[in-house]
This record gives structure tokens, C-alpha cells and sequence, in this order.
């Protein structure tokens, strides 16, 4: 891992070609189901087109600086839907529909059986990744309350009860993969803020369940949404982020340049090392170095630089490839300046 401050990483995603994939389709939303209509390689060549794209990414995430990287989740047609639904007990070929708040309806996985892992499901990519680069090497995977929170459940008697056999299938993913090479381990958990009443029943005993055994350091992630995909005003603060605190996660991942977020939150987290975003995925301008820099010295007036990782927002992937390469760079850039300036 790397030993200077101001560690630079990525959250986990990177643009996919538009030739492996069909980027209007992908910009229309976050699927939780299987899309294959997405993918524009014939199957019998699709992994090998994958594979290509992969080294791609992390070529570019090496060009553009990044300390640690990951292999830009380009098998993925979104962060969830491929592990949520190569899991038994999910009924692929008959998805559940659920019905936000708002009413509006989002095709799910149906849960029919006891959640299991029969089988990895993103080891050959960890594999791959450490095969292709001498860097540190990041790992994402759907955290189990998030997974919980998108089925429909048609077999456990409530939800958190779900949510701690996702657990299960996601520890044993994850030990898997640190014995594969992965320097870190992340959990991606959006949707602790949508439901944060939920969250305080049973999101840190599902988290700490998925964690358990992980001797690498192991990061939890949460944001407000896709700059692509949620065109709202974003708040400013986290309903879901001092008990969060309570997890054995060693690091805390945060969308903060979008939101503009308070960065006086952060105070609630002492002890954590804090994965900053200091990249605004809203804004199609590629930021300077002094923009980031200055994005940095306000993280540094709330955490130590030892305790500090930068990053961008979260949803890297829907952005042109140029765009998003030049971001990284100046990411890495910025974080150099101000490096320079505290050592």
C-alpha cells in the first residue's frame, strides 16, 4: 500500500467503451435485474471483449496517477445487479417489481429461496486485475442492506432477516477475493440514506456480518445517487453517517464535491479514515489542479492527512472516457501539490 499521504484511489467504476455497451441505454438508469440488451459483443465474445476493456481502464487509472486502483467494474452492468443476482435463492428469470415512495416501479430481484453464494462470482475478475497491474487493488461489491432494500422478498419472514444471509454470501465473496490479491475490500451502501430508520435497525449488524474475518482494509461507501441519473439538487448531509462509526469498516467512502457536502460530519467518524470525493461527476468540465487542491485543504481542516484518501464522486462510469481520464489526472495532480505543501 502506499506510504505518502493524501492516498489517491478511485470509488470503483470507469467508462466502458461505447463499443462493448450501448451508453444510452446505460445513461436511462441503474439496473437491479439482468440488462444483456446493454452489452454490444455477441456472447460467445464477450468476455474476451471485457477482458480488453478491463486493461484499458486500468492502464488509464495507472497513466492518470492513481495510487490504488480497480478494474473499473466494466463487467458490470451496474454495481449491484451481477452479484445480487448470481446468488440462490433469486428468481433470475422471473424478476419481483417494487414501488418507491414516489410510485414509480423498479424491476428487482425476487427472492423465492435462502439467500446462498453456490459459487464465486467476481473472483476471475479480482484474479485478472492482480494479474495486470502491480498497483494497490481495490475490489467492490453490493453491500447487504442495499441488496435487501432492492428484492422483492417472497420467502424470509422480514427484511433484516434477508439482509444478514446477503451478509453471509457476501463475507464469503469477500474472503475469496482478499485471498486473490485484493488490497482493499469495498462495500457499496447507497442506500443507507434512503432508508435510514431502516439502517438503524439493522444496517451495522448486516455490514459487520459481511466484513467479518477480513484482515485488508476494508471500506464502506455511500452516496445521494448518480450525477448522470439524479438531476435533483443534492443534499448536503448524510441521513445515515454517524452510526457508522459503529462498523468495523476501517474506511468511510463519501460523495462530498457534488453535494457540496458539510464537511463538519465528519467529526462523527473519528477514527475512520475518510475516502473524500474532491471530483464533482456533475459538472462535464474537467477541474483544475488548484480546484482539487482546494477541495483538499477543506478535507484537511476535518481530518488528518494520515486518515484521509481522495477520490472522485461516485458514477465515473457514465462519463465520456476523455472526460473521465482527465479528472483522474488532475485528481492525482492535486493531490500532489498539496502533498508537497504539509510534508
Amino acid at each position: 500500500m502506499p506510504q505518502h499521504a493524501l492516498t489517491t484511489t478511485v470509488v470503483g467504476s470507469y467508462p466502458q467503451p461505447d463499443w462493448l455497451v450501448d451508453r444510452a441505454m446505460l445513461s436511462k438508469g441503474v439496473p437491479r435485474v439482468r440488462l444483456q440488451a446493454i452489452w454490444r459483443v455477441p456472447e460467445a465474445f464477450l468476455e474476451q471483449a471485457q477482458d480488453d476493456a478491463t486493461i484499458v481502464a486500468i492502464r488509464e487509472m495507472e497513466r492518470a496517477g492513481i495510487d490504488i486502483i480497480s478494474d473499473g467494474e466494466i463487467r458490470r452492468e451496474s454495481y449491484s445487479n451481477r452479484f445480487a443476482t448470481a446468488l440462490d435463492g433469486v428468481d433470475v428469470e422471473n424478476p419481483g417489481v417494487i414501488t418507491d415512495r414516489n410510485g414509480k416501479e423498479t424491476r428487482v430481484p425476487r427472492v423465492v429461496g435462502r439467500i446462498r453464494r453456490a459459487r464465486p462470482i467476481e473472483l476471475r475478475d479480482m484474479q485478472f486485475l492482480r494479474r495486470n497491474t502491480d498497483r494497490p487493488a481495490k475490489i467492490t461489491l453490493p453491500g447487504p442492506f442495499t441488496m435487501a432494500q432492492q428484492a422483492r422478498n417472497e420467502f424470509y419472514r422480514d427484511v433484516e432477516e434477508m439482509a444478514m444471509d446477503f451478509a453471509e454470501a457476501v463475507n464469503a465473496e469477500a474472503r475469496e477475493l482478499q485471498a486473490a490479491g485484493a488490497d482493499v475490500v469495498q462495500l457499496d451502501e447507497p442506500w443507507l440514506r434512503n432508508d435510514p430508520e431502516g439502517a438503524k435497525r439493522f444496517a451495522v449488524p448486516a455490514i459487520n456480518r459481511a466484513l467479518a474475518g477480513l484482515t485488508v482494509p476494508t471500506a464502506l461507501h455511500l452516496c445521494f445517487g448518480y450525477a448522470a441519473v439524479v438531476k435533483h439538487q443534492k443534499p448536503a448531509g448524510y441521513s445515515f453517517l454517524p452510526q457508522l462509526a459503529e462498523t468495523i469498516a476501517s474506511q468511510i467512502s463519501i460523495e462530498a464535491a457534488q453535494p457540496k457536502l458539510d464537511l463538519g460530519v465528519l467529526a462523527d467518524l473519528a477514527g475512520k479514515t475518510i475516502i473524500l470525493g474532491v471530483i464533482d461527476l456533475g459538472d462535464p468540465a474537467v477541474e483544475t489542479v488548484e480546484q482539487v487542491a482546494t477541495r483538499i485543504r477543506a478535507g484537511l481542516t476535518r481530518v488528518t492527512p494520515d486518515r484521509l484518501i481522495l477520490a472522485p464522486d461516485c458514477g465515473m462510469k457514465y462519463l465520456p472516457r476523455e472526460t473521465a481520464f482527465g479528472k483522474l489526472k488532475a485528481l492525482s495532480d492535486g493531490a500532489r501539490v498539496v502533498r508537497s505543501q504539509i510534508s
